[in-house]
């Protein structure tokens, strides 16, 4: 959940989005806290809250000083989860695409690739470990293993003489790729290598294709290894 994209769907929407934002500014709060920033009713509030804490996005915590007494419990307060905080856009991207540029600045394009390349080592550093373990899987479909445990949805998809593309729904740096487009290229020259022949890139997510897709040759993939017109590995 994006709190500050999320669709708007309705007041509830809304009103939740504004209680989730004044924990995040004001830190801890009661819920009369809330109600009373927000110019709600408690029983308003306390909904919203109840609805954020089954998400995960909200936990109730007990107060760390019991020094005020008062008649019944103390109220509880409400604090964003890591979930919740999640749901804020960061603005990593952006902070991605200024050290980049800061990079090529100072160490230029050689620097650049550098990064791109330190940043897909995790595909041969995988690719061998996991081709030993599951021997069912065509190189693609290890592949496509690797790639969807790094967030990138990757599937494998048959196609006849030509061989298989390994597809990825999802790409975690396309909007930081679609400046640097060195991350697409280490990504591809990263498969390159570990099948040991050359791969061609079809598509990409960065440059405002719906998936990425790169073509596998029929050379490069071990025969037999699925019947399925396509597989997703995950």
């Amino acid at each position: 959940m994006i709190f500050d994209e999320a669709p708007v769907t309705g007041p509830d929407q809304t009103t939740r989005q504004r209680v989730v934002r004044s924990i995040l500014v004001d830190g801890p709060s009661t819920a009369a806290a809330l109600a009373e920033r927000l110019d709600l009713t408690p029983a308003a509030v306390r909904r919203h809250l109840d609805q954020l804490v089954e998400e995960g996005a909200v936990e109730a915590r007990e107060p760390r000083s019991q020094a005020v007494r008062g008649r019944g419990r103390p109220a509880k307060l409400f604090a964003l989860t890591e979930v919740g905080r999640d749901g804020f856009d960061q603005k990593y991207d952006d902070l991605a695409v200024l050290a980049l540029r800061f990079l090529a600045e100072t160490g230029g394009e050689d620097a650049v690739r550098a990064f791109a390349d330190r940043r897909v080592a995790f595909v041969e550093e995988r690719f061998g470990p996991l081709m030993a373990a599951e021997p069912d899987l065509s190189p693609a479909e290890v592949l496509a293993r690797i790639f969807t445990e790094e967030g990138y949805a990757a599937s494998v998809r048959q196609l006849p003489v030509v061989g298989e593309q390994l597809c990825q729904q999802h790409c975690p740096v396309s909007h930081v790729a679609h400046e640097f487009p060195q991350l697409c290229e280490a990504e591809t020259a990263a498969i390159s290598r570990v099948l040991d022949h050359h791969v061609q890139r079809l598509a990409t997510i960065a440059h405002g294709d719906g998936v990425c897709t790169t073509c596998i040759p029929a050379a490069a993939a071990t025969p037999g290894s699925t019947n399925q017109k396509e597989r997703v590995t995950g």
